[in-house]
């Protein structure tokens, strides 16, 4: 009976986390994009699985840029990017199944609307998803999703 009082009493006297602001000389928390796509391509073994992660980060990156047309990439240095992610794409041994999607999801970065980058990167998470664990492969839809409003 009284070890149960001394429950009910501690949760009554305790106290929620208090935020703290920053310092004033402190910098903004900054949100890393797509980490679990990150942590995939950092942990993956050498060689396809690596490779097919860094490239749907590379196209995650590429679409989110996207998501933020009003204050984001003007279009020729989105139609730049492209160009220099595909070809650097081009370097990385990546199975054929996921390539051609891909190559059209990067290049839809560049001109396409909103809506077929969208279509574009759920057909490379598809091709992408036995390459992904299920966290990423998450992160991919999840922005498929936001892009096609």
């Amino acid at each position: 009976m009284r070890a149960r009082r001394l429950a009910a009493w501690l949760r009554a006297e305790q106290i929620s986390a208090v935020p703290h602001p920053l310092p004033p000389y402190a910098l903004a928390v900054l949100e890393f994009p797509f980490p679990h796509l990150a942590a995939l391509a950092g942990r993956a073994p050498i060689g396809g699985a690596r490779e097919v992660a860094l490239a749907c980060f590379v196209a995650a990156r590429l679409a989110d840029d996207r998501r933020h047309d009003d204050n984001g990439i003007a279009p020729p240095a989105r139609t730049e990017r492209s160009a220099g992610a595909r070809t650097w794409l081009g370097t990385l041994t990546i199975p054929a199944a996921v390539r051609a999607p891909l190559a059209r999801c990067v290049d839809a970065t560049a001109t396409a609307a909103r809506s077929a980058v969208a279509r574009e990167l759920a057909a490379l998470s598809t091709a992408a998803a036995p390459y992904l664990d299920p966290s990423s492969r998450a992160e991919l839809d999840a922005l498929a999703s936001v892009l096609a409003g």
